[in-house]
């Protein structure tokens, strides 16, 4: 007899696209986007993406505002700039590598006002304990972040552009959207048809830092810890 309620069986070629379009996916600046509006059906898809992530006690405590709006755009732009001269002091105080300074202020680093559509995701906190967080409270947030990543790769499988901004005030984008007080701003997304899609990453750090391949991103276990320190510990 089949087996009731079983899920899906993918080959190779499944898996091999899955990758190919996470390793296409790349964070969208302003010089790219295009000014066509965005079909509702892929809005649509976009956001059923999110929706299908993972969340910490199956909370789904993760809402959203759209914006479309020119003058509400211009406001949130505002909070960039005014952010931006702020990072840009950082790096010129020295507090950073040296050269990092005028290739910050080389790279083009949002989208708000070119992307036709603005999404904001907020994290809406439950009352009260929640099944998995009440050890880990940043469990809520981070299943913010895997919606959003989710939204990132339905994106790019659409060949829509997206941009993450996080040089913001969050206070004040919440004020302008007039969100709740007791929301948090995990993230402002910026999205859009793009001229084309770039083969390396925006960001190449001045030091020639090349992507981290999987054997270094490893701790070595406590044991192993326990054994270096200690070579008689078996």
């Amino acid at each position: 007899m089949p087996i009731q309620n079983q899920g899906p069986h993918f080959c190779s070629d499944d898996s091999d696209l899955l990758s190919e379009i996470m390793s296409a996916r790349r964070d969208v600046r302003g010089n790219r986007f295009l000014a066509d509006e965005l079909a509702q059906e892929d809005i649509e898809q976009i956001f059923a993406a999110a929706l299908m992530a993972p969340s910490v006690g199956f909370s789904q405590p993760w809402e959203f505002i759209t914006i479309t709006n020119r003058t509400t755009k211009e406001l949130i732009a505002d909070s960039f700039f005014i952010e931006n001269e702020k990072a840009k002091a950082l790096f010129q105080a020295g507090k950073f590598e040296v050269g990092k300074l005028e290739q910050y202020q080389q790279l083009k680093l949002e989208g708000i006002l070119e992307s036709p559509l603005n999404i904001a995701v907020f994290y809406n906190p439950k009352n009260g304990p929640v099944l998995g967080q009440t050890s880990m409270p940043d469990m809520g947030r981070y299943s913010v972040v895997c919606a959003i990543q989710n939204m990132w790769l339905k994106a790019r499988s659409l060949n829509i552009g997206m941009g993450w901004v996080s040089i913001l005030d969050p206070i004040k984008v919440k004020t302008i959207l007039n969100a709740p007080q007791d929301r948090e701003l995990i993230a402002y997304l910026c999205l859009g048809k793009v001229d084309k899609v770039s083969i390396s990453p925006n960001w190449k750090p001045s030091s020639g830092r090349k992507k981290r391949h999987h054997s270094r991103s490893f701790f070595p276990t406590a044991t192993n810890k326990i054994a270096l320190a200690h070579p008689s510990i078996h």
